[in-house]
């Protein structure tokens, strides 16, 4: 028998994670086979192979038993092709992806070639390794600091207290790939670039329109897929929500949408479009809205959007769309916050006292104006709201009565100061005029319901009711009906509907229950036609259902409308 050769590195590597460099007691191959080996006798083998001739010669089955060295070192050998074999697997797959451009599938160029790791083996009476106070301590202070006091040199002492302690350039830098980077639904394969496509006309040829271009200076999907993941996933989700032949795709983005929101939540590279990303599935997506504007508001708060407006206010393009996105989530943030009875988390500030300002800069569009319109609109119902609060239950208070008058006239002044400033629109036709009229009447709806409070359903309600108090109620009742006028009526109107925000359907739903709360509870108190009530609760109804019939199912006012139209029954019997 001979002396076996020196072990390779390979096997050095899978001794030293046994923690002995030392070769292992079976140091020497067999090289005699079984039949000479039992009779003790020399075996002659040529080159080593099998047969031997004493074997050859009689006939005899030739067989070697292998040692444990020598299995040692064969499976490390073929251990360490396999990984070689992988590794040009994955080069080759990564060449192939940056040249159809699967950014998911490619590797870093700097990264390292792969070596064979060696196998990583328990040991059963190991004990567990024990961290010295020494060692902790050393760790305690390898800990990166991301934050640092600063001083910013072209700033005086006036600036921002807390600008001074902030987080440091080096620790701000990614982690990961820039946004832009990551794989979104179509580079994984959720849904096919075709259908990408489809979904992006759905929502950037009509429903961006109803919402004063959300998406702004995109106009492609490839323009959108490079901003943001998030926006891509969120238009996705949104246009086939409202999709008549690709609605089954809708759970499948919407799956993703949120995905890529909790992901997104403890993201330090957030942008302005990922924003509005947040802001088109709050505006949309039922479910999830309150919590995507809660963080579109956090996120905006931190790249500092609201002081995009003192740029604007220069003519600067950028400083121009920072605020007009800041407008935009204060928006959003009042229609999912006021209706709801929550306290807005965008506050009145300079930039909404300037909203006008920015219509004189020489970026505005008629978009722009009616998005100023709302939040010339919002910012009268958040004092409605700071003013009035949220108790339903305590009556207001004759001294508030003249204030809520005041309100009653700044929202009549809105109205005239809009209601003719818009011209048809190639996408959504006569919306942004007709959408005047709604929202108008669905503020004063809101403002008269408040004469309600606190008055009791029965009993001695009319002594509730002051001639102020019931004048009050009484065009709350005729705003709400000429909402539902508009849905039995207008054709055009109604088919906005599959397209228009929550708050719509919020607010539509709520003018059919008021109404049929006034005619069951007060009808006696405050002199309404019960009869005229009914009937076009009926019809509205009627018409929902109509227009419903066709929607997609997890579209909230199919859900509006099947409730409404219970209740009707309910009421009538």
């Amino acid at each position: 028998m001979d002396t076996s050769l020196p072990s390779p590195p390979a096997v050095s590597a899978l001794r030293e994670s046994f923690g002995d460099r030392k070769p292992p007691d079976i140091t020497r191959k067999i090289t005699a086979c079984v039949a000479c080996r039992k009779q003790k006798i020399k075996c002659h083998m040529r080159e080593g192979q099998a047969p031997c001739s004493r074997c050859k010669k009689r006939g005899l089955p030739c067989t070697v038993n292998r040692s444990l060295q020598t299995l040692l070192e064969e499976d490390v050998t073929w251990r360490g092709a396999v990984s070689l074999k992988i590794k040009s697997l994955e080069d080759a797959i990564s060449k192939i992806a940056s040249k159809i451009d699967i950014p998911e599938l490619q590797r870093p160029s700097e990264e390292p070639a792969a070596s064979p790791s060696p196998p990583v083996v328990e040991m059963a009476n190991a004990e567990p390794m024990q961290t010295s106070p020494e060692s902790h301590k050393a760790e305690t202070r390898d800990v990166t600091q991301t934050w640092e006091v600063v001083m910013d040199p072209r700033g005086g002492p006036g600036s921002i207290p807390a600008s001074c302690v902030s987080e440091s350039v080096r620790a701000g830098l990614p982690s990961s790939l820039p946004t832009s980077r990551h794989p979104d639904l179509i580079s994984t394969g959720l849904i096919t670039l075709r259908q990408a496509s489809a979904l992006f006309d759905t929502y950037h040829l009509r429903l961006d329109h109803f919402l004063y271009r959300i998406l702004g200076d995109h106009i492609s999907l490839n323009s959108v897929r490079v901003a943001s993941p998030l926006l891509t996933t969120a238009v996705c989700a949104v246009g086939a929500l409202h999709s008549p032949s690709l609605g089954y795709l809708f759970e499948t983005c919407y799956a993703e949408y949120k995905a890529l929101v909790a992901t997104q939540m403890f993201s330090r590279t957030a942008n302005e479009d990922d924003i509005r990303g947040l802001c088109i599935g709050a505006f949309w997506l039922h479910e999830l809205s309150w919590a995507l504007i809660g963080n579109a508001v956090r996120v905006a708060s931190d790249i500092n959007l609201h002081s995009g407006i003192y740029k604007a206010l220069k003519g600067d393009r950028e400083g121009y769309s920072q605020a007009r996105l800041y407008y935009l989530v204060y928006v959003c943030d009042h229609h999912f916050s006021i209706a709801y009875g929550r306290p807005p988390m965008s506050r009145e500030s300079f930039i909404i006292e300037s909203a006008s300002r920015l219509l004189e800069t020489e970026h505005a569009t008629e978009d722009d104006a009616r998005l100023i319109s709302q939040v010339k609109e919002w910012s009268v119902l958040g004092q409605v709201f700071d003013t009035f609060g949220v108790d339903v239950d305590t009556a207001i208070s004759p001294q508030t009565i003249p204030q809520l008058r005041r309100y009653s006239i700044a929202l009549d002044t809105w109205f005239a100061d809009w209601h003719e400033s818009f011209q048809e629109n190639r996408r959504v036709g006569n919306y942004p005029a007709k959408g005047v009229g709604f929202h108008f009447q669905f503020a004063k709806l809101y403002l008269c319901s408040h004469a309600f409070r606190g008055v009791p359903a029965a009993g001695n309600a009319a002594e509730y009711f002051t001639p102020e108090l019931e004048e009050i109620a009484n065009a709350g009742v005729l705003s709400a009906m000429s909402i539902l006028r508009v849905i039995v009526s207008d054709d055009e109107f109604r088919s906005f509907l599959n397209g228009l925000p929550l708050y719509f359907d919020t607010m539509l739903a709520f003018a059919v229950v008021f109404l049929l709360k006034v005619a069951t509870k007060y009808a006696t108190v405050i002199r309404i036609d019960t009869i005229k009530i009914f009937s076009l609760v009926t019809q509205t109804v009627a018409a929902l259902r109509e227009i419903t019939h066709t929607m997609h199912r997890q579209h909230i006012l199919v859900v509006i409308a099947e409730g409404l139209e219970r209740l009707l029954s309910m009421c009538q019997h």
